[in-house]
């Protein structure tokens, strides 16, 4: 099966309430999650098999949640990805689908 591929930017990434950063990249290569700054420095990153992705059930529908390595990242996605007018909805819909796509089928929750 061919690894799925996600490369969303101008994602703001929070941590506990405290932005990281406002232009940041989320990225899924060879079944890999890499969240990255604007200046393309790490913040964190996973095999997909052991991240938790999903809609946050008290946020707006441009963020996703992901836990990566323990640690709970809020993502928003509003106008982020390869398409200049995608939604935010539509980025986090393919953000999902992905991880879903190359954990397997299931994508947490």
């Amino acid at each position: 099966m061919a690894e799925p591929e996600f490369n969303a930017t101008g994602v703001r990434i929070e941590r506990f309430l405290r932005s990281l950063t406002r232009a940041g990249q989320v990225k899924i290569k060879d079944g890999r999650l890499e969240l990255l700054t604007s200046y393309g420095r790490e913040i964190d990153s996973a095999p997909v098999d052991s991240v938790d992705a999903g809609r946050p059930w008290f946020a707006a529908g441009d963020r996703a949640r992901a836990t990566v390595n323990g640690t709970r990242y809020v993502l928003t996605l509003g106008g982020a990805g390869d398409a200049p007018v995608e939604s935010g909805a539509s980025a986090v819909r393919r953000f999902l689908e992905a991880v879903r796509s190359a954990r397997g089928g299931d994508a947490g929750g």
